[in-house]
């Protein structure tokens, strides 16, 4: 197994989940960058990684580095991934992969000119289940497919008070809950069913025009302290937003299916909850994040049925990425983990020219044309074809 080194740029939530998937696969670490030199040590200190870049350059310019993770924030992407292809590095970027599908065109035609690996971070795909749920329909035992509905919601952005980089359009882009989780959904569900989506039509909320800034960053899901004498409400200023907290989805598919789905990031007890059904005309499927490691599978003729996630009983496709035994649950840091190990096994194959079988800068590209459809929807109230 070829020794490809790696290094990390962003220190906030997803950062460290790309460093321990990583060790966990035994892939080296290089280093780190943060927004600081200051943050790159800290980071580097509680990774207990060996190097802590000063700038973008230095780490570009490291020749143990040959991918680039970029868990940064969304306006920073498109630039990193530009300059990180255009020195020989592959990368991994976090969703979304760009601004806007302009940006993420330049970026797809530049990955495929250096013919180096690009891949992003849409990580659900890699669930056993989900896995299953796609060989369950590849194999035909679905029928056809009628229609495809679900939702993603969560509720750490509820209150007012909630705030992060994510809720402003020039750091996140004009779409927030649909492009920071509606489009994990929709890659999800189209890399399951095989159907692109044809058209679309937008219904969007921002239940907070105003929400309260804390003075200083917000790290994405960590909650502000405002108990008494905290002395943080006197530190609050309020910030216009424009960005969506709810958006519903009717979708038009290839082939005529049809499907609906519902993001929301202020949904009070919804944690992170990624839920499909998909409809066929011989079966049903039925997944839900929360509770990964269970697959419905739903009958007309017979009793329904609930499949746990064991290795010994998936398909061969699934079973290459279920680590253990059934009953040991498996979960979000292993989507990581098996997300990194097709990447990186790929890379080491060293054949680029072969199917690749992860999320590639096309679907990072997909996924943000569906966004600039969905935002020209709600905009102009009506269905918009891709």
């Amino acid at each position: 197994m070829t020794k490809v080194g790696s290094a990390l740029v962003g220190t906030g939530f997803i950062g460290p989940v790309h460093v321990e998937a990583l060790r966990r696969l035994g892939r080296p670490v290089v280093g780190v960058l943060g927004s600081s030199p200051e943050k790159s040590r800290q980071a580097a200190q509680a990774l207990g990684l060996a190097r802590a870049y000063a700038s973008y350059d230095e780490m570009l310019n490291d020749a143990d580095v040959y991918a680039v993770h970029l868990a940064s924030p969304n306006r920073l992407h498109f630039e990193q991934c530009r300059r990180a292809l255009e020195v020989g590095k592959h990368v991994i970027c976090e969703k979304p992969l760009a601004m806007n599908a302009r940006e993420s065109a330049e970026l797809v035609a530049l990955a495929r000119q250096k013919a180096l690996v690009a891949a992003v971070c849409y990580n659900v795909r890699f669930y056993p289940l989900c896995l299953e749920a796609r060989a369950w329909i590849a194999s035909g035992r679905l029928g056809e497919i009628y229609h495809v509905t679900g939702s993603y919601v969560q509720d750490w952005l509820l209150h007012d008070t909630d705030f992060n980089w994510r809720v402003l359009a020039e750091e996140g882009g004009a779409l927030r809950a649909i492009a920071d989780i509606g489009t994990h959904w929709l890659d999800l569900v189209q890399a399951i069913t095989g159907l692109g989506v044809t058209e679309v039509c937008a219904d969007l909320k921002t239940v907070w025009p105003t929400r309260r800034r804390p003075k200083g960053s917000v790290e994405t899901f960590s909650p502000l302290p405002l108990g008494e004498g905290s002395g943080v409400r006197a530190e609050l200023a309020d910030v216009a937003i424009t960005t969506e907290d709810y958006g519903s989805v009717l979708l038009h598919f290839e082939h005529g299916a049809r499907g609906a789905f519902t993001v929301s990031q202020v949904t009070a007890g919804r944690k992170n909850c990624l839920r499909f059904e998909i409809a066929g005309s011989a079966a049903s499927l039925a997944w839900n994040s929360e509770h990964p490691d269970e697959l419905w599978i739903g009958e007309r003729d017979r009793p329904n049925e609930l499949l746990l996630r064991d290795p010994a009983l998936l398909h061969p496709a699934a079973r290459a990425h279920a680590n253990y035994p059934g009953g040991h649950n498996e979960g979000f840091p292993d989507t990581f983990k098996q997300l990194f190990r097709a990447i990186y096994d790929y890379i080491d194959r060293g054949d680029f020219t072969a199917p690749r079988p992860f999320p590639t800068f096309e679907d990072g590209h997909r996924e943000l044309a569906l966004c600039d459809a969905i935002l020209r929807s709600q905009r102009d109230r009506t269905w918009i074809a891709l």
